[in-house]
């Protein structure tokens, strides 16, 4: 019997939100709507101009992960933080939400990671990632026990980044796959599939991942093609099954010949777009580990990322398991 529904691997971050406008971007270099990888020098640059921020634990996967927990899922996380005070802060925070994290902190240098976040007035987020201590992620972090009880073992493409990391994730793929389970990835965003599309196109054909979460950009990248419909033929012969965000117009679930389509949550205002992708994955997550339809799930894949997208900041932890069950999706 498994003892998680989900296992996430990913870059263990502190995220630091704060709002401007795309002037800001500009003045600054930083391409809108994009994770941009920075080094030390230029995340201290970036924080001392920022305005006022709100500091949250996060991370891709970290974010799923508690989106799961949330809802009343069994979750587990592997990540990499320093033995600092911002590690610290993000073990808190994220065993807080009942999440079972327990990899071992760095000793020294270099630092647990942060990301400026600056969103701008039309909802989008631009990140500027200093990967810090996630760079450390390896081998020897895979806690074999974790993955071999857990239904679904989940990371984020993110994680190419970092090279051990990769190592890191095989591993647990293959201790998943010995012992039954299944794996599952998200493609992160457009430009992490430009940088590894022929890696994740490798992972997806030889049978490492069985399930893929994107969003319609990034399913168009991995293909390199402008035809939407052709990039989610391609994508149901080279997975399992793959879930396709498609903002206002919802998401659709691909499996074989099969297309579910499910229409967007009803917003009153974009506000902040910052964790959606991740909060889909862990609605979408919550209802396959617990057998429900593949139409229920991204139901709840939906409301989970409309409720994200409704407010500032990532994880409307206390929200999200009421809304669901107002809306009889739990």
């Amino acid at each position: 019997m498994a003892k998680y529904d989900v296992l996430t691997i990913g870059n263990a971050i502190v995220d630091i939100i704060a709002r401007c406008d795309d002037s800001f971007l500009e003045e600054n270099g930083i391409i809108k709507g994009a994770m941009n990888l920075i080094n030390a020098d230029r995340a201290e640059l970036l924080y001392s101009r920022m305005g006022p921020a709100v500091e949250a634990s996060g991370g891709s996967a970290g974010n799923t992960a508690a989106g799961v927990a949330s809802l009343g899922g069994r979750a587990a996380y592997f990540g990499k933080v320093a033995d600092d005070q911002l590690g610290e802060i993000f073990t808190h925070d994220i065993r807080a939400q009942g999440v079972h994290f327990q990899t071992k902190p760095l000793d020294g240098q270099p630092p647990t990671a942060r990301s400026m976040i600056f969103v701008t007035e039309d909802g989008e987020r631009s990140m500027n990632t200093y990967l810090g201590a996630c760079v450390e992620l390896g081998p020897e972090d895979v806690e074999d026990d974790v993955v071999a009880h857990s239904k679904v073992t989940y990371f984020e493409g993110y994680l190419w980044d970092p090279p051990r990391a990769k190592d890191a994730i095989r591993e647990a793929a293959r201790i998943a796959h010995a012992h039954g389970r299944e794996t599952a990835m998200t493609l992160s965003d457009s430009f992490c599939v430009h940088r590894y599309r022929g890696e994740f196109l490798e992972l997806m054909r030889s049978g490492t991942v069985d399930i893929v979460f994107a969003n319609r950009q990034e399913a168009l990248a991995l293909y390199e093609t402008e035809d939407f419909d052709r990039a989610l033929e391609l994508l149901s012969k080279d997975c399992k099954l793959a879930a396709v965000t498609l903002s206002e117009e919802g998401s659709v679930v691909v499996r074989g010949a099969e297309r579910i389509y499910v229409g967007a949550s009803v917003l009153e205002q974009v506000v902040d777009t910052t964790g959606a992708g991740d909060l889909y994955a862990a609605g979408f997550l919550f209802g396959y580990t617990a057998g429900r339809s593949l139409d229920s799930c991204s139901k709840l894949g939906n409301l989970a990322a409309g409720i994200v997208i409704g407010q500032i900041g990532p994880r409307p932890l206390i929200s999200l398991a009421s809304a669901a069950r107002q809306a009889g999706l739990v």
